[in-house]
């Protein structure tokens, strides 16, 4: 359990740092997923130890972050626009935001979905062994 609150919170943090950096470049970032997926594994692999079910919790919370940070980064993309702030973007228009991120998703998008999986397993683990 210990280890399945510690990747939650590894993944709210990794999710905002990754919806910055994806805001601020415009870009998805291969190695910026690779971060945030190794990142929730190792948390959830230290905290939780050699329990299986916690590397593919770390995995589906992996999934989870990106496209929480995907949908903040179009949220700091759209609050450029003069008037419109992110906290307004993201918690009272979240569904525009997740149109426009639909609209925006390409074959890339899955990519970096199953790279920050995939890292996030191997980091759990890694860390556990």
């Amino acid at each position: 359990m210990l280890g399945l609150l510690v990747a939650l919170a590894a993944a709210l943090v990794a999710a905002a740092l990754y919806g910055l950096v994806t805001g601020l470049t415009k870009h998805e970032i291969g190695w910026a997923a690779v971060g945030v997926g190794y990142v929730i594994g190792v948390a959830a692999g230290r905290a939780g130890g050699r329990n299986p079910g916690v590397a593919i919790a770390g995995a589906v919370l992996a999934l989870g972050s990106v496209y929480l940070g995907q949908l903040a980064g179009e949220a700091v993309i759209g609050a450029k626009d003069p008037g419109v702030g992110f906290g307004e973007l993201f918690f009272h228009h979240f569904d525009l935001v997740q149109k426009v991120w639909r609209a925006d998703a390409d074959p890339l998008t899955s990519v970096f979905f199953a790279i920050a999986a995939f890292a996030a397993f191997s980091g759990a683990k890694r860390a556990a062994a």
